[in-house]
């Protein structure tokens, strides 16, 4: 599985909206646009995304902006990044959907890849925003990436 700059941006968006909207005031995607260094057309995008899953809520006006729908803790990282990249599964061939693969009885490796899809889903669903806002406290750092990655 490769994420692309959707879900890397995302997450990114959504931990600086956590630190900076803690108290209920929203966060205007210029103001994460420059802290993050990510195109304002881009986050757009990506909010809207975001925005549909029930993720964000917007607020109209000249203080206007984006707020988390639930609380950071709330929301786990595999929920934003589903939101924004779909199925996060490394390997398609032996989910149920259309990429299915027609062999999968005879499969010996289908074990290896059933792990691997498990272990991410495991892995992005325990880990929430509320957990990426206090390791970016940790490390000091005023925005989500420190550095750009």
């Amino acid at each position: 599985m490769k994420l692309s700059t959707k879900g890397r941006y995302g997450l990114r968006a959504m931990v600086d909206l956590a630190l900076y909207s803690e108290d209920g005031t929203p966060v205007s995607i210029q103001s994460i646009s420059q802290r993050e260094q990510i195109s304002e057309s881009y986050l757009e995008q990506l909010v809207r995304k975001l925005r549909n899953a029930d993720i964000l809520l917007s607020h109209r006006g000249a203080s206007g902006g984006y707020v988390l729908a639930r609380p950071a803790d709330e929301i786990t990282v595999g929920e934003v990044l589903r939101a924004l990249e779909g199925n996060l599964k490394a390997v398609e061939c032996v989910s149920d959907t259309a990429g299915a693969c027609t062999h999968m009885d005879l499969c010996v490796t289908r074990f290896v890849w059933e792990k691997v899809n498990a272990a991410i889903e495991e892995a992005v669903d325990s880990i929430t925003i509320g957990q990426l806002v206090s390791e970016s406290r940790k490390h000091g750092r005023e925005s989500a990436s420190g550095e750009i990655c």
